[in-house]
């Protein structure tokens, strides 16, 4: 199975996030790591995503698969979720899981959907 990657903004700031204290996104991060996660899966910080109108926001990729692009997702409730959501992709041959099967968060929380990078002219 290929591995996963699970970026996740670290950077994202919510509303009344403390000036000094650790912002949402990071919250996000360390939550994630705390959780058992699927097998194949990474989690891996980055400095921003460029969604910031829809913290806290993460990227879910693989190689040959479409990537997705979640936002307005809880720092504290959807740790979670998230990793559901992502064990459902993992387990798909291109990304796409049926819209039904998608947790809720993920239903409203589409930010963007990404085609898998073409392969390169031989």
């Amino acid at each position: 199975m290929a591995e996963t990657v699970l970026y996740v903004c670290t950077t994202c700031r919510m509303e009344g996030d403390a000036p000094d204290g650790p912002r949402a996104g990071a919250r996000l991060f360390d939550a994630l790591r705390q959780s058992a996660r699927p097998e194949h899966v990474r989690i891996e910080p980055v400095e921003c995503l460029s969604v910031c109108k829809r913290p806290c926001t993460v990227a879910v990729a693989s190689e040959d698969r479409w990537t997705y692009v979640y936002g307005d997702l809880d720092p504290a409730e959807s740790a979670r979720i998230i990793l559901d959501g992502v064990g459902l992709y993992a387990a798909t041959p291109d990304g796409i899981v049926p819209w039904k099967e998608r947790p809720q968060e993920f239903r409203k929380g589409v930010v963007a959907r990404i085609p898998p990078f073409p392969p390169r002219a031989a």
